[in-house]
């Protein structure tokens, strides 16, 4: 069996409510893939059998199956100027 390597990117997420908890969303940019968990270990697993399933899909349709190096994403930060006169409003 092969392995193919991905970049994976973890975010915690709060979720809203009465009780203070959080989520983990996960995300493989290189093949558009995104799936949560309610630990880290949960996010990445979940994700880790979602890329499976989308490359074993792939391969029987007989589609190209990205690599990390395929992808030609760049990850930055910004700073961005906000007013601070106007309360912000949270999305």
């Amino acid at each position: 069996m092969q392995q193919m390597h991905y970049r994976l990117i973890i975010e915690k997420e709060p979720i809203v409510g009465k009780k203070k908890r959080v989520t983990y969303n996960a995300y493989c940019p290189a093949l558009g893939l995104a799936d949560w968990g309610e630990t880290i270990d949960k996010a990445i697993s979940n994700i880790t059998k979602l890329i499976s399933f989308h490359i074993e899909s792939l391969v029987e349709l007989g589609h190209h199956v990205p690599s990390e190096y395929d992808a030609t994403t760049v990850i930055t930060s910004i700073a961005v100027p906000v007013s601070l006169s106007k309360k912000l409003a949270h999305a």
